[in-house]
């Protein structure tokens, strides 16, 4: 009965202290929000917008996409709607904004309980924050936030919950540099894992494998309003032997070209995208258009 109760209390040590970690991760990742909220607030606040000038503190766009890749994944196969909104300070070197997604086809999801395949639309609702330390160097914070299928398989949406095993929200640091005025270095790092970045240990707890992204981008050729660029990025982990876009500790995901252009419709301009999108390890060949309406 001893060595019974004794095992019972390592296990139910074990419980407390992954309890414990996960509640870290949910107040750090609370606190991150509320600290975005507060100093986009505040210079919101301290700037006073002249109406005499042409500066405009916030903007909105809205895409139409045939499809929805990231960072070599296809996010959704179908047509989707994208829309922004965003503050941008006066001197143009902080940006606070919000992205979200639908589409307007369905995949399939398991529901857990039936064991049944049910349609789910595609939706997020991500935030993000950039800084600007120059024309050529910026740092950026990405919350995404992709419920896709949430409710339809049978979990219980919660919008703020950043649990890594229920599987659609995750923060990301960024840096861009640009080298040249044409080419661009972009690192991505997700933050203490999430949104299943993690390893699971043989003695049942979880590993955040801190995934790093990294990609350079470069225009090759441009003529009038015209432009091609190239683009390689791989993905890799010190940490475990498993990414959050790889199988493995590391690999090359992401390769193609994007051809970049406007249409005249009479006095109006709309920019259109197309991007030739290979992943190498999971033999995917995508074709995506991007089409801004505003």
């Amino acid at each position: 009965m001893k060595l019974i109760t004794q095992n019972s209390e390592k296990k139910a040590q074990s419980v407390f202290n992954f309890l414990g970690k996960e509640k870290n991760k949910r107040v750090f990742s609370t606190a991150f929000i509320c600290a975005l909220l507060f100093f986009t607030i505040n210079l919101i606040s301290a700037q006073t917008d002249d109406m005499k000038d042409n500066y405009k503190a916030f903007n909105a766009s809205g895409h139409l996409k045939n499809m929805h890749t990231w960072h070599g994944f296809v996010v959704h196969p179908g047509a989707v709607f994208a829309t922004s909104l965003e503050y941008n300070s006066r001197n143009e070197k902080f940006t606070f904004g919000v992205w979200g997604g639908a589409s307007f086809t369905s995949i399939d999801v398991v529901n857990k309980n039936t064991g049944e395949n049910v349609s789910a639309n595609y939706k997020e609702f991500s935030i993000y924050t950039v800084y600007r330390f120059s024309d050529t160097f910026f740092i950026e914070a990405v919350s995404h936030n992709n419920y896709t299928g949430v409710e339809e398989r049978g979990d219980k949406l919660h919008y703020w919950s950043y649990d890594k095993t229920q599987g659609y929200n995750f923060v990301d640091i960024n840096f861009g540099y640009n080298i040249t005025p044409n080419t661009l270095l972009y690192l991505a790092t997700i933050v203490n894992g999430g949104s299943g970045d993690y390893e699971e240990q043989t003695d049942g707890s979880l590993k955040n494998s801190w995934t790093h992204y990294f990609e350079v981008k470069s225009k090759v050729w441009e003529k009038e309003d015209s432009n091609l660029s190239l683009f390689a990025g791989g993905a890799w982990s010190f940490i475990t032997d498993k990414t959050f876009y790889t199988e493995g500790a590391g690999n090359l995901i992401n390769v193609g070209a994007s051809f970049g252009k406007n249409i005249n419709l009479g006095n109006y301009k709309m920019p259109i995208e197309v991007t030739a999108m290979w992943n190498p390890e999971k033999e995917i060949t995508v074709l995506q258009l991007d089409i801004t309406l505003f």
